[in-house]
């Protein structure tokens, strides 16, 4: 014989229940009232959707079979029903008839084990945990404890389902169950998880309550301190505070560094600004607000003028000096310095450090050098993490903070004596600088923002072309050859006799000296493809002849005869001259 199928929103209804129900859905009224006019017994099942099932597979097929003990219909049109319920039942061949759901209902048969020694142990477990979930779900103790004292077993089983929240899923299989000991295992699943979750509860407002105590004792305390140091006329440090945030607001750097600076501020304005913390943070903002952001050196690129500074600056060299008004001009066509990095490669004290600063001054843009001679770690070029002792920016974010504009010129001083060890490899790190594609977001280990370095112009110098392929392919090498004897002299007349001159306290008016005294020098105290050797002999017969005039700079002629008089004592030093040659033993 089919029964009527009564739906219920998310609820799954035990038997062995006297059960109130509320109705006012007009469809579960009309099957309420018909199961009541023919004398039938009523199935309760759950629904699986909110809305009223349209379906059989709208609705489970595990439900409880009851008794309707009496119907109220209420002024409202709604209908008040108690229903005792008697036996978990499954049904099959579900249908609907009249726009009502029914179907054949099955008996589960459950085996009576209650007082099986595993039953009541269950039983107990579960009692000892609903009253740690007690609190979070807020069951009155009194009702908790008649529930675990004074509850049958079915009614126990119902009312900890209810109370505890159990899903419907579990809850249905608590009820296909056979037995009252497997019931119980299926709950006390549900119950431990539940118990579980509201001790990880417990322990995180612990811990919130804990972190807020802390945190109004510690703004309590900042508060005293601020009274105190306004007393004393020592309240700068909160001004001090809201000046940096002032300057992150008027800052122009990206939006990304901005709310990273905001968030570092916010941090910095919680803590006391006596803490180690709080000195880190202010110097880590102090950092990111003094980069260059959006500052750039504007300047119209002349190739005359930039032909005439190299012309001056440096003797010979056509050919090199060439290629670099050629990259100068493609820079002026493109408005871009995108494309290769220079890399000059020669012997020493051929003038590549000095073309690299010469280029900044043709381009009218700020100089800085990095010598990377000796560096073996990483951090030299990405910086440290700010978490560290001493942490600071690595030296290409330095050179741009020291330049004050974001498109300087900056040359990468003896790139091939770079080493690598266990703390990183250097060069793999300067490859991601020197590539156009990459450096659009370099990203400092310091700072933990994106920077641009697309518009910085890198020159690289080298003493031999020992580099990685991959390193030698993201730069235009550019080798400097040596220098001929009338180079030599030209460079010594033109430059390095006036600032010989100028470091050792001279009137040029009183050095005289001939181009042949030059070449005596260059041929016999020299040996060398560029003019640094050459350098140091003139200064040294300057300042000897100081040493015998006493001091004074008296107009003197410089001789080949006299240039050796004056270098002859250091051969008591450790020196020696080899004729043709120059060469020291």
């Amino acid at each position: 014989m089919k029964q009527y199928i009564l739906p219920f929103r998310d609820f799954v209804v035990h038997p062995g229940l006297t059960v109130p129900v509320y109705i006012d859905n007009k469809t579960s009224i009309a099957c309420i009232e018909s199961a009541g006019k023919t004398g039938q017994r009523l199935v309760l099942v759950a629904q699986r959707s909110w809305n009223y099932p349209s379906s059989p597979k709208d609705i489970y097929t595990t439900g409880t079979i009851g008794d309707i003990v009496q119907i109220l219909r209420m002024p409202d049109g709604s209908v008040h029903a108690i229903i005792r319920t008697t036996d978990a039942v499954k049904l099959d061949d579900i249908v609907m008839e009249d726009g009502l759901f029914v179907g054949v209902a099955t008996p589960i048969v459950v085996q009576d084990d209650t007082n099986h020694e595993q039953t009541i142990a269950l039983r107990d477990r579960i009692a000892d945990n609903m009253q740690l979930i007690a609190s979070s779900k807020r069951i009155k103790m009194d009702k908790l404890r008649t529930i675990i004292n004074d509850y049958p077993l079915p009614a126990f089983i119902d009312a900890v389902v209810q109370s505890a929240e159990i899903d419907t899923e579990p809850a249905l299989k608590i009820l296909e169950a056979t037995s009252w000991r497997e019931k119980l295992i299926i709950l006390l699943e549900q119950v431990n998880l539940i118990a579980e979750t509201v001790k990880i509860e417990e322990a995180i407002n612990k811990r919130i309550h804990q972190q807020m105590e802390n945190g109004r004792r510690e703004a309590i305390l900042q508060e005293k301190m601020r009274a105190i140091q306004k007393e004393m006329g020592e309240d700068d440090l909160e001004a001090d505070t809201a000046n940096i945030r002032k300057r992150i607001e008027k800052s122009h750097m990206p939006a990304s560094a901005k709310e990273k600076a905001m968030g570092e501020w916010k941090r910095m304005r919680s803590m006391s600004p006596m803490s180690n913390e709080g000195g880190l943070l202010k110097t880590y903002l102090d950092e990111l607000l003094s980069m260059p952001w959006n500052k750039s050196d504007k300047h119209q690129i002349d190739l005359n003028v930039a032909r005439g500074v190299l012309d001056s600056e440096h003797s010979g060299m056509q050919g090199v000096k060439e290629r670099i008004l050629e990259h100068i001009a493609v820079m002026k066509k493109t408005k871009s310095n995108q494309g290769s990095i220079l890399c000059f490669v020669g012997a020493p004290g051929v003038g590549k450090t000095s073309l690299g600063k010469s280029i900044a001054t043709a381009l009218g843009r700020k100089y800085q050098r990095i010598s990377l001679g000796g560096i073996s770690d990483e951090a030299h070029f990405r910086g440290h993490r700010k978490t560290y002792i001493g942490a600071q920016t690595g030296r290409i974010m330095d050179a741009l903070k020291r330049c004050k504009t974001n498109n300087p010129v900056i040359v990468l001083d003896e790139i091939d004596k770079m080493g690598r060890d266990w703390r990183g490899d250097p060069e793999s790190a300067l490859l991601e600088i020197l590539d156009p594609e990459q450096n659009k977001a370099f990203r400092d280990h310091y700072l933990e923002v994106d920077f641009d370095l697309s518009n910085v112009m890198f020159i690289a110098t080298a003493n031999s072309l020992n580099l990685s392929n991959a390193l030698k392919d993201r730069m235009e090498i550019i080798e400097i050859p040596g220098y001929s004897m009338d180079e030599k002299v030209r460079i010594a007349r033109e430059h390095l006799i006036e600032r010989s001159a100028r470091d050792t306290g001279w009137d040029m008016e009183n050095i005289v000296i001939s181009d042949d005294a030059i070449r005596h020098l260059i041929q016999n105290y020299t040996s060398e493809q560029g003019v640094r050797q050459l350098q140091r002999e003139i200064t040294a017969i300057l300042r000897r002849s100081l040493l015998e005039n006493n001091a004074e700079d008296v107009r003197t002629e410089f001789t080949p005869e006299k240039i050796d008089e004056l270098l002859a004592v250091r051969q008591t030093a450790g020196f020696a001259k080899k004729i043709g040659f120059g060469v020291r033993v």
